[in-house]
């Protein structure tokens, strides 16, 4: 039987063998551990990360200010378009928080 690990992990390979991020585009990554959330711009090109930062807890309210802050950061950063990895995460709660404030903070996905 398959855990919730094993189901995320051939879900996040599925994402990732068609998502690359480039230099124009770089990609979005958000990652959910236990206690944070971390998202990063990532240039897969280059192999660096241009931008990242970390939230303090996990629930829809620090996903919404996360997605603000990361979309702060980009526009400094002169980034305006970038690729969406939600991680194998499904698409809702969190994930869907993060994404539609990182949206309406200007970055385009």
């Amino acid at each position: 039987m398959k855990t919730r690990k094993m189901l995320r992990i051939s879900r996040q390979r599925r994402i990732r063998a068609v998502i690359i991020g480039s230099a124009r585009r770089p990609r979005l990554s958000i990652y959910r551990s236990d206690r944070a959330l971390f998202a990063q711009i990532i240039d897969d090109g280059t192999g660096k990360t241009l931008v990242s930062k970390r939230s303090t807890e996990k629930n829809i309210t620090a996903a919404t200010a996360l997605g603000k802050e990361i979309a702060g950061l980009a526009a400094r950063h002169k980034i305006g378009s970038v690729v969406f990895d939600r991680g194998g995460n499904r698409y809702h709660g969190v994930i869907k928080s993060f994404a539609d404030a990182a949206r309406a903070g200007g970055l385009k996905f």
